[in-house]
């Protein structure tokens, strides 16, 4: 099992309209990133929400991720999610930025896709409906390897069309494309990952046994894939929920009960309405239920033995991971609990990834860099149409890497 966190550009409070707070809380998750690298965590997720105040300030990740990908080594860097819809962004546009973050993270970028998260968002791209974007998704996913294949590019589609050849530049880092995922919900968004040859993203709002169908029915679509969507299968189900890992037990255990617990669970159920909301229902303003009124510790085991959060020292921590492994998670992410205080998120970082992780990932290799490097080549040929033999090079600048000859030069 591999372990990432998950930034959302959380800001809560006052400090969403605060600029200065802004400003420093957007910075405090890159620290995070950062620090993760240095601690055997394999995979960051960068949300990307739009005009969701206070929940998500994080509008446009590829950005943040150029920084970090300068500030670290081995992490990889992945949008969680790209909504698709050609109403909000041509598709040509995710292709070549994607395949720019690929090569500025030297190939670890990971493509991370999906819908949309609720209609609040998408109507600030004037979509007041979003019955259609599954059908977006279904045409503008395969049609970004095209792209990252070909030469001679076009598209005449139902949502978009490119009229005339084009050849979308740049093409992705090395050989290959970056791992693909797409956002999962219910039992047939999984298993159409699994056909697909695309990882799953899911998130855990739920006992952590109630997923293990869907996660069935993942494994049992990715054995034998109708049409994989690029040139290799990233087969991964990758799950977020919350932790609260420290080396006080007592302490971990009374931050998970503070009164502000599920202060995030209330902004989720405000926005995002294309899914259920929690079991508690309660959305913003009203205030989260107060955990220590309700049975305390008691029930803070019931939520530990449930999977809706894990909580304590690295050893009852990894005790709890295992009930992951059983289900059939393959990669387990954190989202920033809003329990935590930004020391103890640094502390949190350290600790679970010097003491838990080593105790799951024994291959300092990604299992996504494994799918990758062992891709058997493009899914698409190089040109659509004939090519103009006619037009070769005859005279190239001095600061020209290869020669007329296709070697290297100066």
């Amino acid at each position: 099992m591999e372990f990432g966190i998950f930034l959302n550009g959380f800001i809560p409070g006052p400090a969403a309209h605060d600029r200065a707070s802004e400003h420093l809380g957007l910075r405090r998750e890159l620290d995070l990133a950062i620090k993760a690298d240095k601690h055997n965590w394999k995979y960051v997720w960068f949300g990307e929400h739009h005009a969701l105040t206070e929940y998500s300030h994080m509008s446009a990740p590829e950005v943040l991720m150029g920084y970090v990908a300068a500030k670290t080594e081995r992490i990889h860097l992945c949008t969680g999610i790209n909504s698709l819809s050609p109403r909000k962004e041509h598709p040509v546009r995710y292709a070549e930025r994607a395949a720019m973050l690929d090569h500025i993270t030297e190939g670890r970028f990971e493509w991370g896709t999906g819908r949309g998260a609720g209609s609040h968002e998408v109507a600030s791209f004037n979509i007041m409906d979003t019955n259609s974007t599954k059908a977006e998704w279904d045409e503008v996913a395969p049609q970004i390897v095209r792209m990252w294949e070909q030469y001679d590019y076009s598209f005449h589609g139902e949502h978009f069309t490119v009229p005339t050849p084009h050849n979308i530049l740049p093409k992705p880092y090395g050989h290959s494309h970056p791992p693909i995922w797409m956002a999962c919900g219910n039992p047939g968004s999984f298993a159409k990952a699994g056909s697909l040859g695309i990882g799953a993203i899911a998130f855990n709002f739920e006992p952590i046994y109630n997923l293990k169908g869907r996660i069935q029915a993942y494994k049992e679509a990715a054995e034998n894939p109708t049409e994989i969507l690029g040139d290799y299968q990233n087969n991964n189900v990758m799950m977020t929920n919350g932790v609260i890992c420290l080396s006080d037990r007592k302490r971990a255990r009374e931050i998970a009960l503070r009164g502000q617990a599920g202060y995030l669970v209330t902004l989720v159920n405000l926005y995002h309405d294309t899914m259920p909301k929690s079991t508690d229902g309660i959305t913003w303003p009203t205030p989260p239920t107060d955990l220590s009124s309700l049975g305390g510790d008691e029930l803070l085991d019931q939520l530990i033995a449930g999977g809706f959060l894990l909580c304590g020292t690295p050893e009852e921590v990894c005790e709890q991971v295992a009930a992951y492994q059983e289900v059939g998670c393959d990669q387990l992410v954190f989202g920033l609990s809003a329990n935590l205080t930004h020391d103890e998120y640094h502390e949190q970082i350290e600790l679970f990834g010097d003491k838990v992780i080593p105790e799951f990932d024994k291959n300092p290799e990604h299992s996504t860099s494994v799918y990758r490097r062992n891709a058997g080549g493009p899914k698409y040929p190089p040109f659509n149409g004939p090519v103009n033999e006619e037009l070769v090079h005859s005279v190239l600048p001095a600061n020209a890497i290869l020669g007329l000859d296709g070697q290297p030069q100066g």
